[in-house]
């Protein structure tokens, strides 16, 4: 008799911890649970490519918005060795080193406010670790850029957002790859002290990470929400990068409005309308939620 009543209140236990089981959330501070994951890998081009393409629409409007009078701080990941060798790259890492020498030689970021994590150093953990520290630092009026170039995916993941097919940025634990939701990368960024926030994405379905949008934000996405991205020995670079970054910023060829008379001022959206007039087999995006044009 006792054992039948202790099978019972074990049934009873079980029934009653189940729903509530079903119903915990993921914690999304560590990778999550997916179904139907497809690696898309960004194509690595030999020689010289063909082709070309216009703007359909000017993100810039040459009108100045305010500059920031606060701190600036970048997190800035570049993967070109994954775990193994079959998903490789060979100019991620050199996009990475590329964006944050703009940073620091165009704009003026201090060195130490830049967190430059590049392949076995671009883990799920530290690029958390990243943002969890820039969180912690700004406050209103400060800026924070977010820099990726490696592989995109795509699936159907438990990360909090309603769309029927997610997008991710691949990162990895030192030993398999492991994918950083667009809907858990914007809980991730929930709660920040500044609005005034930069995105860029040099990886495929990178159209994808308009989840992040929000007041203040621009997002630079290197193709559509279904494209691929491209590098290459002609750029020596990602396709993207090479020109939003090192021909557009570093090289100044970006700047159309003379925003601030006798100073580099490359905004985000010349950067991005440079890259869009030159990228060829990509199409750039763009989300933009600050007011007039934005100079980092």
């Amino acid at each position: 008799m006792k054992k039948l009543i202790t099978a019972i209140l074990l049934v009873v236990l079980i029934l009653v911890l189940l729903p509530s089981a079903a119903l915990a959330k993921p914690d999304k501070d560590k990778p999550l649970p997916a179904t139907d994951v497809e690696l898309v890998k960004k194509v690595t081009l030999r020689g010289k490519p063909v082709g070309g393409g216009k703007p359909v629409k000017q993100a810039a409007t040459g009108t100045l918005g305010a500059v920031c009078e606060g701190n600036r701080y970048a997190i800035v990941i570049g993967i070109s060795d994954y775990p193994g060798t079959e998903n490789d790259l060979e100019y991620s890492d050199d996009d990475a080193n590329d964006m944050r020498d703009a940073l620091v030689g165009v704009y003026g970021y201090n060195p130490d406010d830049i967190h430059l994590l590049l392949d076995a150093e671009a883990t799920f953990t530290e690029i958390r670790d990243a943002i969890s520290d820039i969180k912690s630092k700004v406050v209103a009026g400060d800026e924070v850029v977010f820099f990726f170039s490696g592989h995109g995916a795509k699936g159907q993941a438990d990360d909090g957002d309603k769309e029927g097919i997610d997008e991710s940025i691949v990162t990895h634990d030192g030993y398999n790859l492991v994918y950083l939701w667009d809907g858990q990368l914007r809980s991730w960024f929930e709660g920040f002290a500044t609005s005034r926030i930069v995105f860029i994405f040099d990886s495929c379905l990178a159209g994808g990470m308009t989840d992040l949008q929000a007041s203040g934000r621009v997002i630079n996405m290197a193709c559509s929400e279904s494209g691929v991205s491209y590098e290459g020995d002609a750029w020596g670079n990602g396709q993207f990068t090479y020109y939003f970054v090192d021909r557009g910023m570093s090289a100044g060829n970006a700047d159309r409005y003379d925003n601030i008379a006798g100073v580099p001022d490359v905004t985000i959206e010349e950067a991005f309308d440079y890259a869009m007039v030159n990228c060829e087999m990509q199409k750039p995006v763009i989300s933009d939620s600050f007011s007039n044009d934005l100079l980092p």
